[in-house]
């Protein structure tokens, strides 16, 4: 008789262990704070965790004292890194680290001008909302007009541009305080975001439209559940491990937004087993997405290019292989404004005076 040994369930990582080991990573594996990417990846990393209202305890918020202590002096040389370095002043602060810090910078920071440097809206509106947390700033005149002018463009949003996609989300972030009041989108500005969602869904790009989709509960809407169970496919099939020196190009960002994305839609992200030592964050599988093909076989048609998708649908699908084919069907199915979508990604229309 064969003996049966019967193993125990794996039990899930305690949170708290989980997150004390993810801030020591971004704290102080991943990258030294002299690295501006060491910046931009904990102002992301403990953002998202601000905006979640995730319990952090003192223990896991150890590793950035020393940082804490000496981010004045680090403002004061490198005024540059201005919104990064409030950002994770400010949020270290309202995970709670004890300290004021956060509103003696937003008041240097208002003082020196520094958001009078920025060219973009899109900073503009990070600045803003940044001195807004400790009540500092001063309103910038017609900067919520432009903002909303630009995210109602929804031609935009149907065309292949991640810039202008990030920038869209991001806007939305802002306008809404990440969730915290209605950013009052308008009927063009929400036609961008399903626009933008469908892009990202074609590329199967799961960041992007990880963003996408917290923009779209931010703005009050409920995304696809096509796309919200993408984003939570891509979130799982991310493993976290410990990795060497010089192995940062992975997917922290897609780990983190994608994570954010699910716990804005009520489930529970961030569900990885993180061991000690420097997190990396690779992806098992990528997946093949639709966009690049159906580009090329539009662009190819040229004069014979037509904004009706039911034309254009027994042309194009055939050109996809079985990945491609299964990732636009289903995007097709996931949106009822596929078709409207569609007329404008086709650019069927010459701009009068090209030839």
């Amino acid at each position: 008789m064969s003996n049966i040994v019967t193993l125990a369930p794996r039990l899930r990582q305690d949170k708290s262990a989980k997150l004390c080991r993810l801030t020591t990573g971004f704290a102080r594996d991943r990258r030294l704070p002299d690295d501006v990417f060491w910046l931009k990846e904990n102002a992301e990393f403990l953002g998202i965790l601000a905006a979640t209202d995730t319990p952090v305890t003192p223990e896991a918020l150890t590793p950035f004292e020393q940082f804490y202590e000496q981010i004045q002096q680090r403002m004061q040389f490198f005024p540059q890194y201005y919104r990064f370095l409030l950002s994770i002043c400010l949020d270290l602060e309202d995970l709670g680290l004890t300290g004021s810090r956060g509103a003696e910078l937003s008041v240097w920071v208002a003082r020196e001008g520094l958001a009078e440097a920025e060219l973009s809206d899109l900073q503009r509106a990070e600045a803003r909302r940044l001195l807004a947390r400790r009540d500092a700033g001063a309103p910038d005149e017609g900067l919520d007009a432009r903002l909303h002018r630009f995210i109602s463009r929804s031609d935009t949003f149907a065309m292949p541009n991640k810039k202008a996609a990030y920038e869209l989300t991001h806007i939305v972030f802002y306008l809404s305080e990440y969730g915290r009041r209605d950013p009052q989108l308008g009927s063009g500005a929400l036609t961008s975001l399903q626009h933008a969602a469908l892009l990202a869904y074609l590329d199967q790009n799961a960041d992007l439209l990880a963003e996408v989709c917290t923009a779209l509960r931010f703005a009050g809407q409920t995304p696809s559940p096509v796309w919200e169970k993408a984003v939570a496919g891509a979130h799982e099939d991310i493993g976290v491990t410990s990795g060497g020196p010089g192995e940062l190009n992975d997917a922290y960002h897609e780990y983190l937004v994608t994570g954010w994305a699910m716990e804005v839609a009520g489930r529970d992200g961030f569900g990885s087993t993180v061991p000690e030592g420097p997190p990396r964050f690779q992806r098992a599988y990528l997946p093949q997405g639709a966009l690049r093909a159906m580009s090329e076989a539009m662009f190819d048609l040229g004069d014979a290019r037509r904004a009706d998708w039911g034309q254009m649908r027994p042309y194009v699908l055939p050109l996809l292989g079985p990945q491609g084919h299964e990732v636009l069907v289903a995007a097709e199915g996931s949106s009822d404004r596929f078709e409207a979508f569609f007329e404008s990604f086709a650019r069927a229309a010459r701009p009068t005076g090209l030839h």
